[in-house]
Order: structure tokens, then sequence, then C-alpha cells
């Protein structure tokens, strides 16, 4: 079934059109002319409508190409949506009247009915549906707010009793204009309030974008006063003052070596007990997630429950709605993958929300391979903050690199189409501390009972490897692959292998190693790319089904070796080199000119 939209030009047909199609649209030549329109999908269970952008005109009598076409295609379609620009109705409805001439179903849309209404327009819906003869349905395109309602009208229409008017001279065509506005318009002086103001500036394009850096500019400066807060003023006294007395007795009962020794306590550093180095179940094991981790984690949460409660979400979430389509998504997928900066395990959960296998398989394999945790970034901080800032930039630089070139071929592999962001936009709300509060102590509490076993088991297999000696044979036989591939040392095997079980212990690990900027670099890139940790792995498998994960999996280990070894080969101990940067400009502009046959497809 083919669905026209028809309209004035910038009356926001375009909005409505992405928001009712998603990804899946294609732009062509009408025939016999340079004229484009815009082609696209939309899904509703089994049935899949054909929706049409057709050329913005303001009359169905053409005066140039483009509103040829415009009256050309109307007989094509079985349903015409018509978008009117609800604060110039008037000017509009001579369009929608032409429209209602014709033998085809029509609907109309009142777009940018917030605008109206803060121009003191007000306009009587029910009263106009009545004088038109058809469903009338007020929208604010940008926002979403009524497309979930075109959509249901769409799927439902009533083409029996549809009746339409008729045929007018454009004199009277003008007179009944001026009926209809004289019984549903009322104009008055409304000014904007505050929140109006606030609302439109956190959701267009330029204002939105800008704000929405600075939110999250804000809240990771945030995220790291709170945590390394927490880290000087409660973990690291606790740390010093209290547990290591504890365990420092404990190693002296032990007699300071030996198997139980070794395992409980680890290995004495310089003939003592260093918490990130020495590698027992009651050093590393406690230290990591309790004082180098949970701060982060701590203060992650509380800023997500702020930005969730406050309704700041929903808008970030249409702000990145046309970025996110590039990679098969739409923009309530950015949600998810924020969570993903907390801990991946509750954004693959999230994830089951979207609606098609396709997405939950690009969402889920982008944010496993492209987004660190927050444990992770708090390890990265550590370690290749001491180096400057610089790297670190250089870190969410390729990582970002990676989650636009790597989603984008997924796009274009992968068959199928997104869905339409169906988001309402709720007000602007004063958030309960008591509510953040809960949240937090509800997710503090996963976190804690899904790090803290798999840290405790990857020390414990790590050190029963390297008793056994098998950690020695297997950094004999893959040492000489990294060291060729990613520059690193053989040791560092140890803590690719820990990555499965917890990347933030695995960060860790790489410390006695004393590796330079540009390894740790590569180290860095490597962990957050390479296979997920077996928490996130347990989920995923869950949520996508063994097919799909190894899948996602074969993209994992082709992703790492690509990028890791792309790290090593263009990045030197001061930056990123000038031959770097061009192949990143030329990888960028290869993927934009991709193939989207289907011979390059992969069957879900």
């Amino acid at each position: 079934m083919k669905v026209l939209l028809f309209g004035n030009p910038n009356v926001g047909k375009s909005v409505v059109f992405s928001r009712l199609t998603g990804t899946s649209v294609t732009s062509s030549n009408y025939p016999g002319t340079t004229v484009e329109y815009t082609e696209g999908y939309l899904r509703r269970g089994d049935e899949v409508f054909h929706i049409i952008d057709v050329p913005g005109t303001y009359s169905l009598e053409p005066t140039n190409k483009a509103e040829e076409v415009a009256a050309d295609m109307l007989d094509k379609g079985d349903i015409i949506v018509n978008v009117v620009d609800a604060t110039n109705l008037e000017r509009n409805l001579n369009l929608t009247l032409q429209l209602l001439e014709r033998d085809v179903p029509v609907i109309v849309l009142l777009n940018m009915w917030d605008e109206a209404r803060h121009k003191g327009i007000d306009i009587d819906k029910d009263k106009l549906e009545e004088l038109l003869g058809v469903p009338v349905i007020p929208t604010v395109a940008v926002k979403g707010k009524g497309i979930l309602d075109t959509i249901n009208i769409i799927t439902s229409y009533d083409f029996d009793n549809y009746k339409g008017i008729k045929k007018m001279s454009n004199e009277e065509r003008w007179s009944y204009i001026g009926k209809i506005i004289a019984e549903v318009q009322k104009i008055s002086d409304r000014k904007h309030t505050f929140s109006d103001v606030f609302d439109e500036i956190t959701i267009r394009p330029l204002t939105g974008t800008l704000f929405a850096v600075f939110v999250l500019i804000f809240s990771f400066l945030l995220i790291r006063i709170i945590g390394e807060g927490l880290i000087a003023y409660v973990t690291e006294p606790f740390f010093n003052n209290i547990y290591f007395p504890f365990v420092n007795y404990l190693s002296s009962l032990l007699g300071g070596q030996g198997l139980f020794h070794d395992i409980l306590i680890g290995h004495l550093i310089g003939g003592a007990i260093d918490f990130e180095q020495s590698f027992g179940l009651l050093t590393t094991g406690i230290y990591i997630p309790l004082s180098a981790v949970a701060p982060y984690i701590i203060a992650f949460y509380l800023v997500l429950g702020l930005l969730e409660d406050t309704g700041y979400l929903p808008r970030l979430a249409i702000l990145m709605d046309n970025l996110m389509h590039k990679v098969g998504l739409h923009g309530f997928s950015i949600i998810p993958m924020l969570l993903g900066f907390g801990c991946n395990v509750p954004a693959v959960l999230a994830i089951r929300s979207l609606e098609s296998e396709r997405e939950k398989f690009i969402a889920s394999t982008l944010t496993a391979i492209t987004i660190p945790c927050m444990s992770q970034i708090a390890m990265i901080f550590g370690l290749l903050g001491s180096f400057g800032m610089k790297y670190i930039v250089y870190l969410f630089i390729i990582l970002g690199l990676v989650w636009f070139v790597l989603g984008n071929i997924l796009n274009r592999v992968i068959p199928g189409f997104s869905s339409d962001l169906l988001l309402e936009v709720p007000p602007y709300r004063i958030p309960s501390i008591a509510t953040i509060l809960q949240k937090l102590w509800l997710r503090l509490s996963g976190f804690f009972r899904e790090a803290i076993p798999f840290v405790l088991l990857g020390v414990f297999i790590v050190n029963i490897l390297y008793i056994t000696g098998i950690m020695g044979l297997i950094n004999h036989l893959a040492g000489p692959l990294l060291s060729r591939i990613f520059s690193l040392p053989e040791e560092a095997i140890t803590a690719l292998l820990m990555g499965f079980l917890r990347k933030d212990l695995a960060m860790g690990l790489l410390v006695p190693l004393h590796l330079s900027a540009k390894q740790l670099l590569v180290a860095s890139i490597v962990l957050t790319t390479y296979f997920p940790c077996i928490a996130t792995f347990s989920v995923l498998l869950r949520e996508l089904g063994m097919k799909n994960m190894l899948k996602a999996t074969l993209v994992m280990f082709i992703t790492v070796f690509l990028v890791g070894g792309f790290t090593n080969l263009v990045f030197h101990e001061e930056g990123l080199s000038l031959n770097g940067w061009i192949i990143i400009i030329l990888l960028i502009l290869l993927v934009k000119k991709f193939p989207e046959g289907k011979e390059n497809r992969l069957e879900l």
C-alpha cells in the first residue's frame, strides 16, 4: 500500500517522513525529470506500507517541475497524508481542499502544534475534522508527538466510508477556507514561559546539540570529581588504615610465601603487599572492584539518575535520531548505549526493547565492541591519564570512528530496515532525590553481585595458570603474534585473557608492565574492542541466540585485529601521524560508498 506525504514546502514533511520510515530510504528521480522524491517503508506487524515523500507543493495546479511531479504522483497513492503547518493554517488549507477533491483518502496532520500554541493560535481540532470530513491529528514531528496516532490511523483507515468533497473553483475554495478559519481558529496573545523556551533550546538541532555536548562533558567531569573524591576520602583511607593491617597480619601468619599465600595474598612487591600488583584474592581481587571501580560506578549512576528523572534523556534520543539512523538504529538506542558506559550488562538488557532482530544485533554488537564500561574507563583514566589527557581523547576518537564505520557497514550488509522512533517527550521535572538514591542502590547491588565474584574467579584462575606453568606456555605461543600485530610484550597475554572475565581487572594487569603511552593506547583499544566480559557474554548469548552470537563474535575478532593493528601502525609516541589522519578520512569516505546490494548482505 502506498502512502503519499503531501504538503507545502517547509511544513516539516521530511521530519514526519523520517519518523515514519526510520532509515530505509532511497531517493529517486521521477521518470522524465530530474526532480527527486524520497521513498521509505513503515512496517506494522506483517504489513508493510510504502511511504513516498512527495516534492513540496502549494497547489495541484502546477507552476514548476516539482509541482508537476507532485500532481502526477497523486493518482499513484492509496492514502494521502497531508502535512499542514498549524501556524499558517489558512495558507495550507488551499492544498488540503484540492487533495480532498480527488478520489484518494486523506489524513491531515496539524504539524508544529506546539509552535501554534506558543504564538497564541488555538485550533479546534474536532471542529476542523468535522468540516473537512477526514481525520485530523495534531503533531510535533521533531519531538515525535502524534506520530504513533498517525501510524494507527494509516494502518486502520476506513476506505469504504471515505467521501471527500465536491470540486470547487478557486474562488469557491478560498471562500470556504475563510469560513473554516472563522469557525476553528482563535488567536490570542500568549507569551513563552521559561519552560517553553528551555524545552525548545534543548530539542532544536543546533542549540540542542550544543546543549547535549555541554551536558555530556559536564556529566563526565562530575563523574570524575565524585569518583576521585570517594577514592580520596573513603576507599583509600579504608584500605590503607583498616584493611591493610588485616591482610598484612594474615600474610605474616602464612609465612609470606607458598601456595596458599600466593592465592590469598599474592606476591609481595619489594617485600610488601601492593593492592594493585600482588594479585591475590584478598588483595587485588578485593581492591580493584571496591576501590578502583565502585567509586566511579556510584558517580555514574548518580548522574544517570539525574538525567533520567529530569526528562532529558528522551530529548537526547530525539537529537541523536538522525545520527543513529546512519548505523541502522533510531534515537532511542542511544539510551541503552549510555547505560553501557556504566555497565554493558544492563545496556544489553535494555536493548531488548528494540523492535527488530536486526536492530538488536547491531546495537548489541556496537555496544560490546565500542563502549567501555565505567570501571574500565576508570582504569583507562588512571593509566593513560598519567601521560596526558590527549591519549584519552585519542582513545575515544578511535572508538567513535569504529562505532561509526562498523555501524555503517552493519547497516548496509544486514537486510531489513529500522523501525521509526515512537517516543513521547515528557515535560521537564525536578528529580526526586529519594528515587535517584533508590535506583542507585538497586544498580549498585546488581553490580556488586556480578563484579566481585567474576573478579575473584579471574584472579584465582590466573594464579592457577601461573602456578601450573600454563600461562608461560600461552605467552610463549601467542606472544610473538601479539608483539607483531600490536607491539605489546608477551606478558600482556595475561591481560587479554583476564579481559574475558573483567576488563577493568585486565587493565590493572597492565600496570606492572611499564608500557609506553603508545603501547597503553593500543592495549586499551584492544581490550575495549576485544571479546566482552563473561557477564556481558552470557547476557548477549541469551538475548541474541547462539547463531547471532557467533556472528557477533566473528565481527568482534575481526574488529580487534584490524583496529588494534591500525592503531599500532598509525600512532607514534607523540600522537597520530599524518598518514593516520589520511587513512581515517579515506576510510570514512569509503564507508559512504559501500554498496548496499543484496549480494553483500548477511541473513540474520
